[in-house]
């Protein structure tokens, strides 16, 4: 991502609706997985460190990330209480653990080599090891939002789904999320091509009132999400195991 992103991800990531909902979300579907506290967790693409305390609920974790800037805003919020390390994707990974969950929260989408990527990540994987991917929905949803944070695509079921399976993974479960948003989202955009933004009108934290209210809808798909799926969205979600 650009320098400016990343000094406005650190900025927003703890109040902005968007944020808060996707921990909510997040926190749902990893709750169903078979993790304890002794299990290894990596944040490939930990930015900065915006989710390392929600992950930390679910085992020991550790980050990696590829921008300096970043990774030293990260270790500096989290007072150094996780082991989070500089690196790059594909195979530029200083970890030689087995990990028991590896996220991918909205970071795929910046990576050139996606396949790749998630190739390389079977090494890295516990047995019975879980991979859990979050990225940006439809490439017809483009706007100034992914050119601002240096996406390379945008995902839709099918594509994420190939994917996975080109890497050598099982698709143990694909779903939408953000849907009750999905009309505002949409119309938000729309907006910003036509009027030739270079920046998305929702990055900001909005007032207070409107803050919650978004926060308190994108929350409410959490529960539902924990056991079923849902046929658009914003985003995507997919839980991934190692094909054997």
């Amino acid at each position: 991502m650009s320098p400016e992103a990343y000094l406005e991800m650190a900025e927003t990531e703890l109040e902005h609706w968007w944020f808060r909902g996707r921990r909510e979300v997040l926190s749902s579907i990893l709750r169903g997985l078979a993790l304890t506290p002794r299990s290894r967790v990596l944040e490939v693409g930990s930015g900065t460190g915006g989710n390392l305390d929600l992950l930390a609920q679910f085992g020991n974790v550790s980050g990696l990330e590829m921008d300096a800037s970043a990774l030293a805003m990260s270790i500096e919020r989290s007072h150094g209480r996780f082991d989070i390390r500089r690196g790059y994707c594909p195979d530029d990974i200083p970890f030689r653990d087995a990990f028991d969950l590896i996220c991918f929260l909205d970071c795929l989408e910046h990576i050139s080599d996606d396949v790749g990527t998630l190739r390389h990540m079977h090494a890295l994987l516990a047995p019975g090891g879980s991979i859990v991917v979050t990225v940006p929905a439809y490439q017809w949803l483009w706007s100034a939002h992914d050119e601002f944070l240096h996406h390379r695509r945008r995902y839709d079921r099918a594509s994420l789904t190939r994917c996975a399976q080109a890497a050598g993974y099982r698709v143990e479960r694909v779903t939408y999320f953000n849907t009750l948003l999905f009309p505002l989202a949409v119309a938000a955009r729309l907006c910003d091509r036509l009027l030739r933004r270079g920046r998305s009108s929702g990055d900001a934290v909005p007032a207070e009132p409107l803050n919650a209210a978004l926060y308190g809808i994108f929350k409410s798909e959490a529960s539902w999400l924990a056991h079923h799926g849902l046929p658009f969205g914003v985003s995507l979600l997919a839980v991934l195991k190692a094909d054997s």
